[in-house]
């Protein structure tokens, strides 16, 4: 029994090596990064899957996308909103018809302060920005994400460092946009440069921001009436997650 021991201790020691590198804070010098240690072998896509519609808004949503330069995608959890833009911003990089992929979130918490978080600024937003991440890693993969994180071919923006940029030849994704005030998302639209697709996602019913101070609403309500401005509005109907999402938006 001693040798059988010792034989599978080694199994058990890198298992639990793995369980810490799930949150890898390394501050010995091989750096950080909110997708993991490069050690960590992860299984990369040897393809690329279509994206296609699952309801009819979903449809309209990836009609805006390919063709407008302002998008704005209003609806509950669960209906697509993010995950389509960030796979039409990996499309439009991957055609060669942007240079970058810009990502930005309000760093607001759900209901509960977290309090400062330690390190770089690419490490307070992890956090806030991990719904991102996976869609990225699974369009990318784990390697070539990583890969164009570090050269700047996707950048991390946060909406506090914004004002005073032109975005130009980028995709932009403003992602729960909800936790925006008017005047943060009136200066996240101006940052919309030349050759560039700016998409707002956001759902107007469960912002985190104080009653009546969030402007997505008011913002997509003067937005409406603008050529090359697509608003759309999604449901419960859309939502593509376990079916009793739907039921429970509905009841909720």
């Amino acid at each position: 029994m001693g040798k059988r021991t010792a034989r599978f201790s080694p199994i058990h020691e890198n298992a639990m090596d793995a369980e810490v590198r799930v949150l890898n804070y390394d501050r010995q010098g091989s750096g950080w990064h909110p997708l993991g240690d490069e050690r960590e072998e992860r299984r990369d896509q040897s393809f690329v899957r279509n994206v296609r519609p699952r309801s009819n808004n979903q449809g309209r949503l990836m009609t805006a996308l390919e063709s407008k330069p302002l998008t704005l995608a209003l609806g509950p959890a669960g209906t697509g909103k993010t995950y389509l833009a960030i796979a039409y911003a990996v499309r439009a990089l991957e055609a060669g018809r942007i240079d970058r992929i810009i990502l930005s979130r309000p760093a607001i918490e759900a209901g509960e302060a977290l309090g400062y978080l330690p390190g770089t600024m690419e490490e307070k937003m992890s956090p806030y920005l991990r719904p991102l991440y996976d869609a990225l890693n699974d369009r990318l993969g784990g390697k070539r994400l990583r890969q164009y994180m570090a050269d700047g071919t996707i950048e991390i923006a946060p909406i506090a460092y914004m004002r005073g940029r032109t975005l130009n030849n980028s995709f932009v994704v403003i992602d729960e946009a909800q936790n925006c005030t008017y005047g943060q998302i009136k200066m996240l639209l101006t940052r919309l440069g030349w050759h560039s697709t700016m998409v707002i996602t956001g759902d107007p019913d469960q912002s985190d921001l104080l009653p009546g101070m969030s402007g997505l609403m008011d913002i997509a309500h003067r937005l409406e009436r603008l050529p090359d401005i697509e608003i759309v509005r999604m449901g419960p109907e859309d939502v593509v997650r376990h079916p009793l999402v739907a039921c429970m938006l509905s009841a909720l």
